[in-house]
């Protein structure tokens, strides 16, 4: 059991919350009891307890005078939910304007816009809406404040390159610093040179403010035909939130951890022991970790009554389904203890109210690319100062809290980087490239960039546009099917494999295989019954691989009449097999557009394989002769692979395979595998394979 002590009093660590994120304050309902109900004057006198609402009328002087606003705000301050909120009351969503907020996250974005639509008294997809990739609850002409993910706003601009329809964009965590996010600040500081009239607020906590306004100071001078007097003042304006956050106690290990999962375990159960009322927010790095701690943590239940009574354990991350998003949320019931286990999601864009206790982890997962080899590797890291930091503000929100870090003190001041690497600079740009060009920005190394991208990274991404006849000699869009490819919400690589899909005359199947690759994964874990779901899963299992499998699964819950008991009895995710049906009608809408006809190759499944190639060609490998232990070679880089456990082909080994990605953590796994003969590589992409592969004359 690790044991943790406070730091001395000559020294107190209280308050390492004042420049923390706030991100969205969700207030519970009083109790059913309560005389004074829940109405109007309620949430009204909670909007005006927030710590934003006396910087209201500084915030929109700004706005109305300054293009940009720059507003650090501090936990709990309330500006994402408000700030839109004063904008709409001061007039700048009349006359047909919109007003947008940005969040980097899916579940941030509806839940904030929930939230917001609740304080206002409307219904979600009027006068507040969302929309995030596949799914758009606004309608134009009544939505007034509309939320939306970074990348979502960018595709928007395809359509309308100034965006012509928003008054104010205002980009909230601009800190967390995502690729959609450095190149949303790029491309709206290019459009402000080209509408002076659109206000910028760029909104954050641990932002540094100097840089942020540095960067849209650089500007060139506006359009010459704009009267001066309407044009706002160009110098960036700063202004700081005070946050309402209380005091938290930080608490270090002595010596570090060896095991971070059953340490993070123990202190749960010991603040539960130990500590007065107040929910525990847990942060360790993915799905598989949070499923471990939930096991042990429930396991626990049974073991020990006493230590682990009235713990309410709950999961938190990106790919949750809105149920349990919602138990996340709801207020805490009488006599129990919340225990949410979260990723770094609940770092900055979600705040849940009632959390006291903060045990931190000191790690999170992150995507890390390397261009040369091609391989993602999801790597457990270590987090920044900047992350810690935020950590600790949310135990802050309601009365001063406690967060137990599972590293020592030693570490954090020393070795603990100050601020973590922006995602542009560990990613794969290939989607980033073709949305640029789309945008009509062929100097894509002059963009301005907050972070400039490696340039290993965009010769690579430009590799391989040039690969899929996607980008020409000049490297521009070709037509139609650059520009096809560009307005497809997906990978580049499954964009040429749907449309490829029409030549060959399989485009309804493919449709399906795409919006399956689209989610998360459409198989629920085991639960605790690992051997019985991989013999329901060899039910559906087809011997081509696992984009065949996918519409053997498709098929099964349509005729089931989508039933999510069916779901249940077959381990197949329900929310998600519910998304793959959202996606393949959005993608069907879409081909038509085109003007492409859908058709089906009745079960002939060597053209789908063949349409699957005409996208994924690059990721061929092929299995090591006299290898025993399922050792495949990449033809693009030789690099050895190995097929995920989670694959149908697993244990198979097909002399031949194509993946949809590589993903590296104890091995490189090639996942979602499909089997092939190589002589439909050569059919397929004659341009790769005639210079790179001797390995296809072996077979």
């Amino acid at each position: 059991m690790a044991q943790f002590w406070r730091p001395g009093s000559a020294r107190p660590r209280a308050s390492l919350i004042d420049d923390e994120e706030g991100g969205v304050l969700f207030l519970s309902s009083p109790a059913p009891s309560s005389s004074s109900g829940f109405g109007y004057s309620s949430l009204e006198r909670q909007r005006q307890r927030l710590p934003v609402f006396k910087y209201r009328d500084a915030i929109l002087y700004l706005v109305e005078n300054h293009a940009t606003t720059i507003i650090v705000g501090e936990t709990g301050s309330g500006k994402t939910t408000q700030i839109p909120q004063y904008l709409k009351e001061a007039g700048w969503a009349e006359g047909g304007r919109v007003i947008a907020c940005t969040q980097p996250r899916r579940l941030a974005v509806q839940s904030v816009a929930s939230r917001v639509a609740e304080e206002m008294g409307v219904k979600i997809g009027e006068e507040v809406g969302y929309t995030i990739r596949f799914e758009d609850q606004t309608n134009p002409g009544v939505t007034m404040i509309k939320f939306l993910t970074d990348g979502v706003l960018i595709r928007e601009m395809m359509d309308d390159p100034l965006l012509t329809k928003y008054s104010v964009i205002m980009v909230d965590e601009a800190h967390e610093r995502s690729i959609s996010t450095d190149m949303l600040l790029g491309l709206l500081k290019k459009i402000q040179r080209r509408r002076p009239e659109l206000r910028l607020i760029i909104s954050s906590a641990t932002i540094e403010a100097k840089s942020m306004s540095n960067f849209f100071q650089n500007r060139k001078k506006v359009l010459e035909h704009f009267a001066m007097d309407s044009v706002p003042n160009q110098l960036p304006a700063i202004v700081s939130v005070e946050g309402k956050g209380y005091t938290v106690d930080i608490y270090y290990v002595e010596e570090p951890v060896s095991d971070y999962l059953q340490t993070t375990v123990d202190t749960v159960l010991l603040i539960n022991e130990k500590e007065s009322p107040g929910d525990i927010l847990v942060f360790l790095t993915g799905q598989d970790d949070i499923d471990a701690a939930v096991k042990l943590l429930t396991d626990a239940t049974h073991d020990d009554k006493k230590r682990s009574s009235g713990l309410l354990i709950l999961p938190l991350f990106s790919g949750l389904s809105r149920v349990d998003q919602d138990l996340v949320f709801a207020p805490t019931p009488r006599g129990k203890r919340k225990v949410v286990i979260s990723t770094n999601i609940a770092e900055t864009s979600l705040t849940l109210e009632g959390v006291v206790y903060v045990v931190d982890s000191g790690f999170s997962k992150q995507r890390f690319y390397n261009p040369v080899s091609d391989i993602e590797s999801l790597v457990v890291a270590p987090i920044s100062k900047a992350s810690a930091r935020q950590r600790a503000g949310r135990a802050g929100r309601v009365r001063p809290g406690k967060c137990f870090r599972l590293y020592t003190e030693d570490y954090f001041l020393k070795e603990m980087a100050a601020d973590g690497i922006p995602e542009m600079q560990r990613s794969n740009l290939v989607s980033c490239v073709i949305q640029l060009k789309a945008l009509g920005i062929d100097n894509i190394l002059g963009f301005d960039w907050l972070a400039s991208p490696p340039p290993e990274a965009m010769v690579r991404a430009l590799e391989v546009l040039y690969s899929l006849s996607i980008v020409d000699d000049d490297v521009k869009l070709t037509s139609p099917i650059g520009y096809q490819i560009a307005e497809v919400p997906m990978d580049p690589m499954v964009s040429k494999m749907v449309l490829s899909a029409c030549d060959l005359g399989c485009s309804e199947e493919m449709t399906t295989i795409a919006a399956s690759l689209s989610v998360q994964s459409i198989w629920v874990s085991g639960r605790g019954a690992q051997k019985a779901s991989d013999e329901v899963k060899l039910r559906f299992a087809a011997a081509e691989g696992d984009h065949i499998t996918f519409l053997n699964v498709y098929k099964g819950f349509i005729n089931s009449g989508k039933s999510s008991q069916w779901c249940y009895k077959n381990y197949v995710n329900y929310h998600a097999m519910k998304k793959v049906v959202d996606v393949k009608e959005q993608l069907c809408r879409l081909l038509r557009r085109f003007g492409l006809a859908l058709k089906s190759c009745e079960q002939d499944t060597q053209i789908l394989r063949k349409a699957i190639i005409a996208g994924f060609f690059a990721n061929s490998c092929y299995m090591e002769e006299y290898s025993h232990n399922g050792l495949y070679k990449t033809i693009r880089s030789s690099q050895e692979v190995y097929i995920h456990p989670s694959s149908v082909l697993f244990r198979v080994n097909p002399k031949w395979v194509v993946y949809h990605s590589l993903v590296s953590t104890d091995k490189h796994y090639m996942r979602n595998v499909i089997a092939i003969d190589p002589s439909w590589l050569i059919e397929a992409a004659p341009h790769f394979y005639q210079t790179r592969s001797p390995n296809l004359a072996l077979y």
